[in-house]
């Protein structure tokens, strides 16, 4: 599958939806979920927490593993894709679209600049 252009990524496989408004949309990559196998659970964190670029903020567990995902940026939650509860393997089936994992707001707009285009993470971290 590729890489979303409109996305913005990170070395620990996250993408990131700048939506415009201050605010942004993440998940993992299509390339994170299929090497973690059939998501089963999804720990999602609490709306309102603030949390730093790079801090682990979200466990997704498989068949295989349990493994933390990272914030790309620093700010506040904002809001949850509460769907994942009964329905985490979502995240395996639309890892770009409904399997998001949750919103934030973002705090310095600028640290977008230091996340990677589609292109620079599909020849680096999530060359398959």
């Amino acid at each position: 599958m590729d890489n979303p252009s409109s996305l913005k990524y990170t070395a620990s496989h996250e993408w990131l939806r700048d939506n415009g408004d201050g605010t942004a949309t993440v998940g993992i990559t299509f390339h994170a979920q299929d090497a973690l196998g059939e998501l089963v659970y999804v720990e999602l964190p609490e709306v309102g927490r603030e949390v730093g670029a790079g801090e682990a903020c979200v466990v997704v567990e498989s068949t295989k593993a349990a493994s933390d995902v990272y914030s790309p940026v620093a700010g506040e939650i904002l809001e949850v894709n509460a769907s994942l509860a009964d329905a985490p393997q979502t995240v395996n089936d639309a890892p770009f679209e409904g399997g998001w994992l949750f919103k934030v707001r973002i705090a310095d707009p600028a640290s977008l600049a230091s996340l990677m285009s589609a292109d620079d993470y599909s020849a680096g971290p999530g060359a398959a």
